[in-house]
């Protein structure tokens, strides 16, 4: 009934204790929540493996190593050299800012989500290991720009609410009287 490409990944969780699919990498920034990293991992491979290719791609579109990383607990066992890894639960070597940067990692699970959700990242409809590969990096694409266009329209109006309290005289009720 699957792709043969497909693959049980444990999750456990009791409400959903198994996925079926192929396991994605998601490199998300620290502070906005874009995304500039994404690719899927075929073979279900453990975490600790899939980091070090994750921060590669992350140089290679970026131009810039990352000089700290932020994971949970299943990144441990890693064989990363060049990035400082904080893991959840840490507690050696971890400054206050560093603490506050560790709680603000459990900000990339509602990322997430909503790239499952709104984004279709729970399902492929491409062909095979190269369709995997796409649908991940254009839900990617996809999440940039909704939080682009996100942006853009708070900003938007900011802009017109400026421009009509201009309008508006000192006194003056800013309700519309169309008498």
């Amino acid at each position: 009934l699957h792709a043969p490409e497909v693959e049980c990944i444990s999750k456990g969780k009791a409400h959903k204790p198994y996925e079926f699919g192929v396991k994605t990498s998601i490199a998300v920034t620290n502070k906005e929540g874009f995304v500039i990293g994404a690719q899927s991992c075929p073979g279900n491979p453990y975490d600790g493996h899939t980091l070090l290719p994750q921060l590669e791609q992350i140089k290679q579109f970026t131009a810039v190593q990352p000089e700290q990383c932020f994971v949970d607990r299943g990144y441990r066992g890693h064989e990363v050299k060049d990035t400082k890894v904080f893991i959840s639960g840490q507690k050696r070597g971890v400054t206050r800012s560093i603490k506050k940067a560790l709680k603000r990692r459990s900000a990339i699970e509602p990322e997430i989500g909503h790239m499952k959700n709104d984004g279709r990242l729970d399902r492929c409809y491409l062909k095979g290991a190269v369709g995997d590969a796409i649908n991940v990096v254009m839900v990617a694409a996809g999440h940039n720009l909704r939080k682009i266009l996100n942006k853009l329209r708070l900003l938007w109006l900011k802009i017109i609410s400026g421009l009509m309290g201009s309008f508006i005289k000192p006194g003056q009720s800013a309700a519309l009287n169309l008498a």
